[in-house]
């Protein structure tokens, strides 16, 4: 199971929005428990017309479905919570272990799928993946500049510069660079920034984020004053040069 440390957010800072949507009580609290330890912000439905409710008010991020409910089925909970246009990901869980009702699914407009019985570790896991995908979709959506003080980053063009002068960076630079711009004053902790930029969990290779950020700082704050920042003992955090 993941803890604090590789905590996963929205782009904003704020906390992922799971629902979960299954009339076995036990299950879904068991689901609940493990997105809770994840900092998620849960919230459980029994039958298809409380999960269409539900979804209507808590604006979920992402939904875990079973197939089978007592009204009406996860594939119609879907089609209605989608009608008013919102694309919220889905992840099936089903009991079923026919490849038919897989492919029915998925191609109906889910996004994933596990058969029960399943590990939780790789639910969450899943559920990770997916949203991670669903975040990378909107940021690419949204403007292409990101721009904290006087320093701008193009996701497009990838050209960075500060003031008038461009600064070149590699791939993995950028990406990094990418992360600190898009949460302005908030402090990244190393594991956070390993999850994200490297896309692998805390195991002892903080050294990896402290060189990168070196990196950055011979490139960014060497052309005015120092704009990223260390944080003893939490993180990182990027700030408008003062």
């Amino acid at each position: 199971m993941m803890n604090e440390s590789t905590e996963l957010r929205k782009p904003d800072g704020t906390a992922i929005r799971a629902l979960v949507v299954d009339d076995e009580r036990a299950l879904s609290e068991l689901v609940s428990m493990a997105l809770k330890f994840e900092k998620w912000d849960v919230t459980t439905a029994a039958s298809g017309l409380e999960a269409v409710s539900k979804a209507r008010d808590f604006a979920p991020d992402v939904i875990v479905l079973d197939i089978m409910l007592p009204d009406f089925d996860g594939l119609e909970v879907m089609r209605r919570i989608r009608s008013n246009g919102t694309d919220v990901p889905v992840l099936f869980l089903t009991a079923k272990d026919s490849v038919g009702d897989r492919v029915a699914g998925l191609t109906a407009g889910g996004d994933d799928y596990v058969t029960k019985p399943f590990s939780l570790e790789e639910l969450v896991a899943r559920l990770r993946g997916i949203v991670r995908r669903t975040i990378a979709t909107q940021e690419v959506a949204e403007s292409p500049e990101i721009q904290v003080g006087d320093l701008v980053l193009n996701e497009d063009s990838y050209e960075v510069r500060r003031g008038s002068t461009a600064i070149e960076l590699t791939a993995t630079e950028f990406e990094l660079l990418r992360y600190l711009m898009r949460n302005p004053k908030r402090v990244l902790s190393k594991a956070q920034i390993l999850d994200r930029v490297w896309s692998y969990d805390f195991g002892g290779r903080s050294s990896i984020v402290e060189i990168y950020i070196s990196y950055l700082r011979k490139k960014i704050d060497t052309l005015g004053p120092a704009m990223i920042h260390t944080v003893r003992g939490v993180g990182y955090v990027i700030r408008p040069a003062e």
